[in-house]
């Protein structure tokens, strides 16, 4: 966390924005640094470095696909006019520029509510052209399983079992759809964190709101107003928690301190499928 924040002073310094007190607003797959005093959020790759390369590539879809959104109107973070778009490299990492948008991360954001903006969200995506993944998810787990270690023949195992389910086709997805990667502003819910998007069915964003602790994610469903396979979310639910796991035992490159955690998770996940 230290470097990320390093990294983004000095390159946003180099151009002319110096932040004398920056503050890492989330530490998790990415660092988020707000270079306070000026209106700028730094996306730094963290975890996502890890297993992801080139991470410059998931960065770059991440400002095309907000830029369509944007002219469609849609509530989402915009990137910076203060500095370059990105995705940049500096002191060896992956990094984009974001505008800060003043939110209380301490509101209890609502499943009906949260459900009609994904719903809204995804209408808006629907004429996204772009080139995007079609197996965004997976491509995830294969590109993590180098390190999760002596539990990576039972979850290849399962990837293959599970890919070969997943239909082809769909559209673009915002790919990490949980209220984390919402703010609760005065003026209603932004979307933010499109870096996971990739061109699937619309339920993969629904299973991973319904697997979601962050609120009620069966409540949130079950408000989705659009049609939608329930089959199908099941499925990509099963996808998802694979791809949590792989996620968390990447993690504890970044921070040790996570492993007893992380491997009891595996363990439960490992448990759940022997039965």
């Amino acid at each position: 966390m230290e470097q990320a924040i390093r990294a983004a002073v000095a390159y946003a310094a180099a151009h002319g924005i110096r932040s004398a007190e920056p503050a890492v607003l989330k530490d998790g797959s990415n660092v988020l640094v707000h270079l306070r005093p000026a209106p700028v959020v730094a996306r730094v790759a963290g975890t996502t470095g890890l297993v992801r390369h080139p991470v410059a590539n998931w960065f770059a879809r991440e400002v095309s696909l907000v830029d369509h959104l944007l002219g469609h109107g849609s509530p989402v973070v915009s990137p910076t006019p203060e500095l370059p778009r990105g995705p940049v490299v500096h002191d060896g990492l992956t990094m984009s520029f974001w505008t800060f948008v003043p939110h209380d991360p301490a509101v209890s954001i609502k499943p009906v509510d949260f459900a009609l903006s994904l719903a809204s969200l995804h209408r808006a995506l629907a004429d996204y052209s772009g080139p995007l993944p079609t197996s965004g998810p997976l491509d995830d787990i294969l590109l993590g399983l180098p390190l999760v270690g002596e539990h990576a023949p039972v979850l290849r195992a399962e990837h293959e079992r599970l890919s070969a389910l997943l239909p082809t086709g769909g559209q673009a997805l915002h790919g990490d759809a949980h209220p984390g990667n919402v703010l609760a502003t005065p003026a209603g819910l932004v979307w933010n964190d499109f870096e996971d998007t990739w061109r699937g069915p619309i339920e993969w964003d629904l299973a991973v709101l319904a697997r979601t602790r962050l609120l009620d994610g069966e409540a949130a469903l079950a408000a989705y107003p659009d049609p939608f396979d329930a089959d199908l979310v099941e499925l990509c639910r099963e996808i998802r928690w694979l791809q949590v796991q792989v996620w968390m035992q990447a993690s504890v490159r970044r921070n040790p301190a996570r492993k007893i955690e992380v491997d009891a998770e595996l363990t439960r996940w490992i448990a759940h499928h022997r039965r």
